[in-house]
This record gives C-alpha cells, sequence and structure tokens, in this order.
C-alpha cells in the first residue's frame, strides 16, 4: 500500500479529531453534573486495537484523562484477554484508580468498535461523577488514609455485554451515591457519546477504508515521535534538576517532596523522580500511570506544536521508585491527586527553564482548591455542591501570565457562580481578582481570585482540599513568587483557618455564614527590575498591582494620576542595580 499523502494526512487528522470533539460536546449537553456539563471534567479518545496507546485526543476535554485513559483502555484488554474475550456490543465500566486511573470520581468506560469481525480501535469515555460514596459528599477526602474512605472502587466489568445492557451493574453503583439521579444522567451521556463516536468511525471506515485509516494513525504517531526527538535534540545535553513541594498529605503536617532529574541525551529525554517522597498516609498519592500522564500534559505544554498522541513519550523514558508517593497500589489513598500532578507539572516546568530559558514557564497557581459544601433543604432533600475553583497562569517568555484561569492540567471551565447558585442553597458575596497575587517579573504572573460563599440553608458542612497554602507558586529565570492560598471560614466567634492550612474535613456552618477561598496567582518570569514601568502603572490603574507593591517588588513609583514617576522610578532602580 502506497503512503498516505500530505493532504488526505491532514484530512483524516482533522475527521478523526471531530469524532473526539463531538463524544466531547455530547457528553457536555446530556451530563446532569454541572462538573461535566459546566466546567467540562470529561474527556474522550480514540486508542490502539492492541497496545491501548492514544491515538487521538479531543480538543474540549481534560489532557490528563486523555493521558491516562490509555493505561485503563490496556487494562480492559488485559481483563478481557483473562476471560472470554473483547466481543461486538461490549462496554466496560470502571472507576479503579490503580488501573488506569485517576481517583474514584472519574468513571471510565471503554467501547471496542469493530471492522470485519476484529477490534479496529478502542473508544473511551471518562468523567466526573458528582458523587461516588465514601466518608466525604463530593468525594475530595483530605483525611482518608485509604481508598475505601474515598468512595466506592469498582473494577473493570462489563456494563453491555455483546450489547446486552447490565441493569445490575447500575444498581449497584447507584445505591453507591447520594446523588443517584445525577450519576443516572452522566453514565447515559457517556453512553451516548461511545455510541456516538462509533457512528462516525463507521462512516470515516466506509469512506476511506480500514488499511487508510490505519496508516494514517500509525503515520501520525510516527510523526509526533520524530518531531518531539528533534525538538528535544536542540535542548542543552545534560541534567537539571527541580524540586517542590506539597503542603501535607491532611494526615501528618510535613512537607511531601516532588523531585525530577532531567536529563537530554542527544534525542532522549529522561525524567527520573526517585528522589521523589515515600508513599504516604494520606490522599495525595498517586498511581504511576497517573504520574506519566501528568508528565505527557506538561510536554504538551512546552511542545506545544507536536501532535497529541502516544509518539509523543516514545523518546522519553521514565524512572519512578515504586515505593513512591509516584507510584502507589491499592488501598492508598489517591483522592487528591489533582493537586500532585499539578505539582509534578510544576516541577516540569522549572527544570525545563533550568535548561532551556525561552519555551519555559512559571508555575501556576497550583491548585484546584476542591471544595464541599453539603446538608439537606427545608423539604429533607440531600443537596451537594462540589465545585474547583481558578488561580494565575504562570508568566511566559512572551508575556503575563493569564488571570483567574483552570488548572494546566485540563481546558475545564470554572462552572460560573449562575449555575452554582441556581444549583444549590448558596450567594456568593464575592468573585473577583486578587491584587497583588501574581508573582513579580519581567512578565507579571497572572492572578488568583478571591471567592465568598454564604449559605443560604439551616445548616451545611464543609470540607476542603487544596493546596499551596505553604510553598506559593513559583517564578522561572529570576521571576518572584506568586502569594499563596488562604482559605477562611466563619464561625460562631469570628473567622477560622485550617489548622492544615490547604485541607480540612468537618467544618459546620450555619445560615448565613460565609467560606472564602483567596487563591495564588501564578509565578512570575525574568527579573521584576526589568518590567517596562508603564505596564506596571497599567496594573496599578487595573487594581491588580497595589502602589505598595510597585514600588518594593519592581522599583516603580506610581503617581496619584496613575502615571509613572520617571525620576523617582529611575532612582529606585539605580539604587536597586548598585545594591
Amino acid at each position: 500500500m502506497m503512503p498516505v499523502d500530505a493532504v488526505t494526512l491532514a484530512i483524516l487528522k482533522g475527521r478523526l479529531e471531530q469524532i473526539a470533539d463531538e463524544m466531547d460536546a455530547t457528553l457536555f449537553r446530556s451530563a446532569f453534573n454541572p462538573i461535566i456539563a459546566e466546567a467540562h471534567d470529561a474527556s474522550h479518545g480514540i486508542y490502539d486495537a492492541l497496545s491501548g496507546e492514544t491515538l487521538v485526543q479531543g480538543k474540549s476535554g481534560l489532557p490528563i484523562f486523555v493521558g491516562v485513559m490509555a493505561f485503563a483502555v490496556k487494562a480492559v484488554i488485559d481483563k478481557a484477554a483473562g476471560r472470554d474475550g473483547i466481543h461486538e456490543g461490549d462496554v466496560w465500566i470502571f472507576n479503579d484508580p490503580y488501573e488506569g486511573g485517576t481517583h474514584l470520581s472519574d468513571f471510565r468506560l471503554v467501547k471496542p468498535v469493530f471492522r470485519d469481525g476484529k477490534v479496529f480501535c478502542f473508544l473511551a469515555s471518562v468523567g466526573h461523577w458528582h458523587d461516588v460514596g465514601g466518608n466525604v459528599p463530593g468525594n475530595y477526602n483530605p483525611a482518608a488514609t485509604e481508598c475505601f474512605q474515598e468512595g466506592m472502587l469498582i473494577p473493570p466489568v462489563k456494563l453491555f455485554d455483546r450489547g446486552q445492557f447490565r441493569q445490575d451493574v447500575v444498581d449497584i453503583v447507584s445505591a453507591n451515591s447520594r446523588l443517584p439521579m445525577s450519576l443516572y444522567g452522566d453514565l447515559n451521556g457517556q453512553i451516548n457519546a461511545l455510541e456516538l463516536g462509533e457512528r462516525r468511525m463507521h462512516v470515516l471506515l466506509d469512506e476511506y477504508g480500514a488499511a487508510t485509516i490505519a496508516e494514517s494513525l500509525a503515520a501520525l504517531k510516527a510523526r509526533a515521535a520524530e518531531m518531539m526527538r528533534a525538538q528535544i535534540a536542540e535542548l542543552p545535553q545534560g541534567t537539571v534538576t527541580a524540586e517542590d513541594f506539597l503542603d501535607n498529605d491532611g494526615i501528618v503536617d510535613e512537607p511531601l517532596k516532588i523531585a525530577l532529574d532531567l536529563t537530554i541525551e542527544k534525542d532522549r529525554m529522561v525524567m527520573d523522580f526517585t528522589r521523589s517522597s515515600p508513599a504516604c498516609a494520606g490522599p495525595v498519592n498517586i498511581s504511576r500511570s497517573t504520574t506519566i500522564a501528568a508528565c505527557y500534559v506538561a510536554l504538551k505544554h512546552i511542545f506545544g506544536d507536536v501532535p497529541a498522541n502516544a509518539g509523543v513519550l516514545e523518546p522519553v523514558e521514565f524512572r519512578i521508585d515504586p515505593d513512591s508517593l509516584l507510584s502507589v497500589k491499592a488501598p492508598k489513598p489517591v483522592g487528591g491527586y489533582t493537586e500532585t500532578i499539578l505539582r509534578l507539572i510544576d516541577v516540569v516546568f522549572q527544570a525545563v527553564a533550568r535548561i532551556a530559558p525561552g519555551p519555559a514557564m512559571a508555575c501556576a497557581y497550583g491548585t484546584i482548591n476542591a471544595l464541599s459544601l453539603a446538608g439537606h433543604r427545608s423539604n429533607g432533600q440531600r443537596w451537594v455542591m462540589f465545585s474547583f475553583f481558578g488561580g494565575g497562569h504562570g508568566a511566559h517568555g512572551g508575556g503575563d501570565g493569564l488571570n483567574h484561569g483552570n488548572a494546566p492540567i485540563s481546558t475545564a471551565t470554572i462552572p460560573p457562580l449562575e449555575i452554582l447558585e441556581a444549583a444549590y442553597p448558596v450567594r456568593f458575596t464575592k468573585w473577583a481578582l486578587r491584587p497583588d497575587s501574581g508573582g513579580p517579573g519581567q512578565y507579571r504572573g497572572g492572578l488568583g481570585a478571591i471567592y465568598e460563599i454564604a449559605l443560604l440553608e439551616k445548616s451545611a458542612d464543609v470540607f476542603l482540599f487544596g493546596e499551596r497554602g505553604k510553598y506559593a507558586p513559583r517564578g522561572v529565570v529570576d521571576g518572584g513568587e506568586a502569594a499563596a492560598n488562604h482559605f477562611v471560614y466563619e464561625q460562631a466567634d469570628g473567622e477560622h483557618s485550617p489548622p492544615m492550612v490547604s485541607k480540612m474535613v468537618g467544618i459546620h456552618i450555619t445560615e448565613g455564614q460565609k467560606v472564602r477561598l483567596e487563591t495564588p496567582g501564578g509565578g512570575g518570569y525574568g527579573e521584576p527590575a526589568t518590567r517596562d514601568p508603564d505596564a506596571v502603572a497599567r496594573d496599578v490603574r487595573l487594581g491588580y498591582v497595589t502602589p505598595e507593591k510597585a514600588l518594593s517588588d519592581y522599583q516603580v513609583a506610581v503617581a496619584d494620576d496613575g502615571t509613572v514617576d520617571r525620576s523617582a522610578t529611575m532612582e529606585l532602580r539605580s539604587r536597586e542595580a548598585a545594591a
């Protein structure tokens, strides 16, 4: 067979990506749960029939899901091989975080696409369900010491067996949720997304033929690997190190180290995490597959023009201690995996900045601040508000960081306050940018946010699972740190903050009392004293930076009318340069 020509390859790449995008859109429009429907905490992709490797991912879902789903599909392939094999009409369901998963809230559905009696590829869907049991409504339990305290654990089982729907499986998972109707809607949305994806794949296969599509998928993977090798080869040779820390594990108030030794050897990259902390008691552990998926996301941020498929990781070797918090097995708790993978991305950014400052980015705000408020309405109905919140992104060599963005593990959005207020008995009394939260630099880090939430029902329990309360997001290339995370909750005797700074369970509030999140900004890029004084003055006028911080961080004096006092600024910067 002749190789696929460049034009046809480009067309098929777009058509395949469109299939994944349509699956994303189908779920987003049909899910009952705002975390999927509004925040887009879900993803779809196309995976290899033999290895489970990522072939194509959608552009609207979470990249971290796409990366880890390759391991999930392989888990299904291996499970089926030990049973009666894969059959047309099968759909597998599971949330096992140690078998190609992330945490128990993320349910995966895997469906084979058959062509001429053989599996041509797999389609996979993953979505964050609102509540899957466990000790804490919403499932982010910072006090968990084993996975059973985080929710129900479902291994890979058949949801459809040769086309026959298994209601017994749905009955089991529904019985273990505080919100079974939300679960029912999300599950059916994922089923419909896979059915649509299968129809679209058959249309494409009918049009071009299985051989041409298979050749194109192989060519796209080879191209990604070739581009990665070429770009790695352009980096300086040698080894650099980077370290960062998690505040604690929610059980023991001691920092946990994430350490990376990054080596460039010709056109290969070695990512060695063996100096990282051992597995911990609390729920910030992650599986090896999650670690690799997080690195995939980080590398795609840095090498943005490389096609998004398994070829990205071909020239990359991973070294991860099996006893590390980056490679745990059941029943170690993993509910707060988001916090750990964000720190992984941070250390990759910091290491790359030491090799090649040009494409480097400063650390983003580094926590999703998983916040849950839960209680009963006056009519006795159960309600659970679970959401995550935004912060500032890191600055880079081309400009300032994004204000109030979502975490760099995803393309998800922050749920709108109008949706949250309509769905739950709460009122946001503040939703604003946080002044002085972006790290100073030649390019300023993005600003974090302030969210203040008042309870409208008689009582509720509050749970927070966050990070960056002690170790602020770092800058790169001499850029400064951002502001750290800060959480406050009201009680009858005034305001309080968690003893472990960023994590707490069992906070009880009553009607009218508030909780407030002040989220971190992103780190700065470059020496702050080299920032354009007019840019600093503009930040002051916009309220991003206070006049006091303009003076202390940037050595820029801003007059009362919001313009630069140039003589005072020259004197300040001359004095700083001479010091």
